[in-house]
């Protein structure tokens, strides 16, 4: 078997896999909170639409807007920075520490949703 340089555990798992992730979620996240995906989910759509399910849908949004945030900031610095960028374990490791991020926010909006339900 072949040891990756900077791999402490001698395996290699491609970093497009956890990129791919942080995007994929980024753009769900994104289509959820600004592309009123989740409000039309929770509260309904146009004719039977509930205003204040949609006003607590939109607290619940800029809830996990910090940790969609950093989430985005984690990924696209690890890829920025060259020190990161260079160490493939820093690297697997700040993109899977990207992932819980988006994770999180896309269950504080998910829970809030469910709550703010009529």
């Amino acid at each position: 078997m072949q040891v990756m340089p900077g791999r402490s555990n001698g395996q290699w798992i491609s970093p497009a896999i956890p990129t791919v992730a942080n995007c994929v979620l980024a753009a769900l996240w994104g289509f959820s909170a600004f592309g009123g995906w989740s409000d039309d989910a929770f509260c309904g759509q146009a004719p039977t639409h509930d205003a204040e399910c949609g006003d607590a849908v939109l607290r619940y949004v800029w809830l996990s807007a910090p940790a969609a945030f950093v989430g985005a900031g984690i990924s696209v610095m690890s890829w920025l920075l060259p020190g990161v960028r260079r160490r493939p374990d820093m690297l697997d490791r700040n993109l899977t520490i990207a992932v819980g991020f988006w994770v999180f926010a896309e269950a504080v909006m998910f829970v809030g949703g469910y709550l703010a339900k009529p």
